[in-house]
């Protein structure tokens, strides 16, 4: 079966798919293969700006002094100073409810310590370690392209999917999108594209449409 190009692909997974009562996702699967799993290094754990955006709001939440705290108010849709954490995650239930509701975390790196021993067991399973940042810095730069982007996880397992868009966007656009999510993956991957077995393109619940 020869390659269809992202766009090709694309447009007849969109087309296939019946419309839905809400904005579905378009995905990417990714089956790998000739792989030991087991090693740390063949494992894929990438955030990815996407170029054209995710076509839908992502969520960012930094944990900040309170003089950090006032300079991301603005561009972050949670900050959590060192005193409300006990409040914001009392239970483990509260502590996924709250995780779960945020696509990226950000935490001064003082702080990871304490982030680490609080909520390790929650985020780590997720994904969703804090990436740390200095204190004195300003992460606006990095928040705005966090809610550009994707992380893009196998978590040890052979097939993994990954969001790269909804629906609603332009087939090109979405084909640039994916383009840098394979390049990254493949980039990542000990023997590049040859450890890559198949890529379909789906929408959320649609029929899947191989690409390679």
């Amino acid at each position: 079966m020869p390659d269809k190009t992202p766009v090709e692909a694309i447009q007849e997974a969109l087309k296939a798919a019946p419309e839905r009562s809400f904005l579905e996702s378009v995905e990417v699967s990714v089956n790998l293969k000739e792989l030991d799993l087991t090693l740390p290094k063949n494992r894929v754990e990438e955030d990815v700006t996407l170029p054209k955006g995710r076509g839908k709001p992502i969520k960012v939440a930094v944990f900040a002094s309170p003089e950090m705290a006032q300079k991301v108010r603005s561009v972050a849709d949670l900050v959590i100073t060192p005193d409300q954490i006990e409040e914001l995650f009392k239970t483990k239930r509260v502590s996924r409810k709250q995780v779960n509701a945020i696509d990226f975390f950000l935490a001064e790196a003082p702080m990871m310590p304490m982030i680490g021993k609080r909520l390790g067991q929650v985020m780590g399973p997720r994904g969703k370690v804090p990436r740390p940042i200095m204190p004195g810095t300003d992460p606006t730069p990095i928040i705005q392209n966090l809610k550009r982007g994707i992380r893009v996880r196998n978590k040890g397992k052979r097939t993994f999917h990954a969001p790269f868009g909804t629906r609603d966007m332009p087939p090109e656009q979405l084909a640039e999108n994916l383009q840098l999510v394979l390049n990254r993956v493949v980039a990542k991957l000990e023997q590049g594209r040859h450890n890559i077995a198949s890529v379909y393109v789906k929408t959320s619940m649609g029929p899947s449409v191989r690409l390679w």
